[in-house]
């Protein structure tokens, strides 16, 4: 589904998507970390679908917008390519592959709020 987003790696657009919820994941240095995931992203000039969904991580932009499940939000970000996957040089172990995001998402803003 993250197609389109390989289509134009590099480039800085704008884009909106539904807030879903929170998560956390353990960081680089083993402490926990808050996320936020976005869903429905689009293009926001064409409308054109982006991906289903992405998770950020909880930066001051999101936590000044006060988030509930189904807020529309607004953002500037730059589509990167990133290797997911699982990696383990000493048993030879390589499970990684080649995926897509939206990185350093800045002017967040609300859109619309649930009703």
């Amino acid at each position: 589904m993250r197609k389109k987003l390989a289509e134009e790696v590099g480039a800085r657009k704008k884009f909106r998507g539904v807030f879903a919820r929170f998560g956390k994941k353990v960081n680089y240095k083993g402490y926990s970390e808050e996320t936020v995931l976005v869903e429905q992203i689009v293009d926001a000039e064409t409308n054109q679908v982006m991906c289903d969904h992405l998770w950020f991580s909880m930066t001051k932009g999101f936590e000044k917008l006060n988030l509930t499940s189904g807020n529309v939000l607004q953002f500037d970000a730059r589509i990167k390519e990133y290797k997911k996957g699982y990696k383990n040089s000493a048993h030879k172990i390589n499970n990684t592959s080649k995926d897509f995001k939206l990185s350093h998402p800045t002017n967040i803003s609300l859109v619309k709020k649930p009703i």
